[in-house]
């Protein structure tokens, strides 16, 4: 097996080397492939994602990829490297769960998984501007719809889930979310042992916030499955601790859902869970190793619950990157 490590900007320098190691311990015949990505990369050869990088991607086709840092002004030349990587590779579906784990924040009793489509939508990033303003144009086809709806379907029927719930805005937008919804229910007939059931955003972001137990698989469309993932990883302990995985036929892109954090960057205390927990979802997903995945995950909770925690989540006797690392190791 080929892995193609992409460490990005701020911690993703810290927290993927981490994952890395974990991965080594478990996989030792596992061939590293290091490439480059992000905004130092476009500062110091004025492109965020270089050509031989996704070459090397399509290569290994199992990709471990680190935080970004992204201006929040347009800067002539840059784009985001995920975004295109996503594309590139045709990754149609992120997946997002939020599991407990043992720390403050949690909440325990949720385990959902959000099943994103991750090639459409508004983040086709298809805007114009003129004197009177900007428009976006909003992509939903029944090909892409289709795509995600059966996989979401797929991966609850494997993991022995019970419901689907399809998310949407079709009430105010009949054509796109409205086709999103339609599509998605005719995959759902094909699924009759899965309840199914449906749900405006803005009242699945209340759901979200009020009663996340109700939730199993969650299947919507690109922007609302990024905001309401953000939402729900606050049950699972904070984004600081929350994993993804962009997956597509014959190839996966693990991505840990933090920022770069520039604040912290390089003072060696970023918390590495996020990537290890990413790093599972490749060992899961793409390389069908569930047992190696649990040990993972295990190892993970067995550390938190021992209450050996990095400073954003208990500032008082916290341990650095490495320390918790080779916790984590051990515990494997």
């Amino acid at each position: 097996m080929e892995l193609c490590v992409i460490e990005g900007d701020g911690i993703g320098k810290e927290v993927i080397p981490a994952a890395v190691q974990v991965l080594q311990h478990l996989l030792p015949d596992l061939t590293i492939k290091t490439a480059r990505a992000g905004w130092d990369c476009f500062n110091d050869t004025g492109i965020s994602l270089p050509e031989e990088t996704i070459e090397l991607a399509r290569s290994c086709r199992a990709v471990l990829f680190g935080a970004c840092s992204s201006p929040s002004f347009p800067v002539d030349g840059y784009f985001s490297p995920i975004v295109r990587l996503r594309r590139v590779l045709k990754t149609h579906a992120n997946l997002r769960p939020t599991s407990y784990l043992p720390v403050p924040a949690a909440r325990a009793g949720v385990e959902l998984l959000i099943v994103r489509e991750n090639t459409e939508d508004l983040y086709v990033s298809d805007e114009v501007t003129d004197e009177y303003g900007s428009v976006a144009r909003k992509v939903v086809t029944r090909a892409a719809t289709e795509r995600i709806a059966l996989t979401a379907y797929k991966l609850a029927e494997a993991a022995g889930r019970k419901k689907v719930t399809i998310i949407h805005k079709a009430n105010v937008l009949p054509q796109t979310d409205g086709l999103f919804r339609r599509v998605a229910f005719e995959i759902a007939e094909h699924y009759p042992e899965i309840e199914t059931d449906d749900l405006l955003v803005d009242t699945a972001a209340y759901l979200m916030v009020k009663d996340p137990m109700r939730f199993d698989v969650i299947l919507t469309s690109n922007m609302y499955g990024d905001i309401l993932s953000d939402m729900a990883a606050a049950w699972g302990g904070g984004l600081g601790l929350a994993p993804a995985l962009n997956l597509g036929e014959d190839v996966a892109i693990a991505e840990p859902v933090h920022g770069s954090a520039p604040d912290i960057a390089g003072k060696g205390i970023a918390n590495p869970t996020a990537a290890f927990l990413s790093a599972a979802m490749m060992v899961r997903y793409f390389w069908s190793m569930n047992e190696t995945a649990e040990r993972i995950e295990k190892a993970v909770y067995k550390t938190l619950s021992a209450g050996i925690f990095t400073g954003d989540i208990q500032p008082s006797g916290a341990v650095t990157t490495q320390e918790f690392t080779q916790h984590v190791i051990q515990a494997l």
